[in-house]
């Protein structure tokens, strides 16, 4: 069973820098109905709840033409994420793995993604299915899922070429 701020066997918390190398912006809030993570799935999942995405102004003219995207990318802040362990045991036996090789919650910086269904846009919101975040969780950024997108072609020899 998973516990809040526990350190299990084998596992490693290091010290972190007095000083952050950055800044973020929260553009908003997630609703959902965990206020746990003992309660909150372990990943988003399509036929989850539907849950809200706040968005705050001065970022609600940004939603402008959302609703051509039926998938969306959610990155948020893990607020109630520890974020000082390097090895992590997730089956709690004692066999641990890096952080880099987990899809924790526990990271040095806790940005959580999720791949979500929009089921509708309001005024300043989006009702969304696939979030696996805490209530109240803050909102970092939303994007158009990328697989919604034919990629780029890269250069070809004489694209930069002037005359």
């Amino acid at each position: 069973m998973v516990r809040e701020n526990e350190v299990r066997l084998n596992e490693l918390a290091v010290a972190l820098p007095e000083r952050f190398d950055a800044e973020v912006i929260f553009i908003g809030r997630i609703r959902t109905p965990w206020t746990s993570r003992l309660d909150a799935p372990r990943q988003g999942r399509p036929d989850g709840p539907i849950c809200r995405i706040e968005v705050f102004e001065p970022w609600v003219p940004a939603l402008e033409g959302i609703k051509r995207y039926g998938r969306l990318e959610v990155l948020y802040w893990l607020h109630m994420s520890r974020r000082d362990l390097v090895l992590q045991s997730p089956a709690n036996d004692g066999a641990v793995r890096g952080t880099f090789a987990l899809r924790s919650p526990v990271r040095p910086n806790p940005i959580g993604t999720s791949v979500v269904e929009l089921i509708a846009v309001n005024a300043g919101s989006l009702d969304v299915k696939g979030l696996d975040c805490l209530d109240g969780t803050p909102l970092l950024d939303l994007k158009p899922d990328r697989t919604l997108f034919v990629p780029i072609a890269p250069p070809q020899k004489g694209d930069f070429e002037t005359g």
